[in-house]
């Protein structure tokens, strides 16, 4: 029976590189849809995005998984493409501003791995107060070669919600 312990360090090999694409994948949201748009078994995914900092406010994110067909047909097993869309909306009574950073450049909400390693979907959220506006920004980004793939959504607030920012 020597084929049962070469049979378990395969298995055991295997199961690292199953696990890196697994972690590959993202989270940190609900997922509210998907559906499949083509015979390969790739899918489009909707998720639902609470900002952590803002309550009040939910985003839908959609983005695009390979199926199983599509990875072995282009052979690139560890990408997703880096298409993604975006809406946010007001969901309660009244958007609270208090945790939130207010820079030009914003604060980062969320961030999915769309590789093994360095490509990612993210969303930014930026508070434009003069304006009175929530927005925010899903994008591609990687180290070196970044992706000009965007889409912009923006939530507006009332007087009541800018006022303790700009009576200082």
């Amino acid at each position: 029976m020597p084929i049962v312990p070469s049979l378990k360090k395969a298995l055991i090999g295997l199961s690292f590189p199953i696990c890196l694409l697994v972690s590959a994948c993202g989270g940190g949201s609900d997922e509210v849809g998907e559906f499949k748009n083509d015979w390969l078994g790739n899918e489009i995914k909707i998720e639902a995005l609470h900002d952590p900092r803002v309550p009040g406010i939910v985003c839908h994110f959609t983005h695009f998984d390979r199926g199983f067909w599509d990875r072995l047909g282009k052979g690139n097993w560890f990408e997703d493409p880096s298409n993604a869309s975006i809406d946010c909306q007001r969901s309660g009574d009244f958007i609270d501003l208090s945790r939130a950073r207010k820079s030009k450049s914003g604060e980062k909400v969320f961030d999915q791995k769309q590789s093994l390693f360095f490509k990612h979907v993210s969303v930014r959220r930026i508070i434009d107060l003069e304006n009175r506006a929530v927005l925010y920004v899903v994008y591609s980004n990687k180290p070196v070669d970044g992706s000009a793939k965007m889409s912009l959504s923006t939530v507006p607030l009332t007087a009541e919600e800018v006022a303790p920012f700009t009576e200082r």
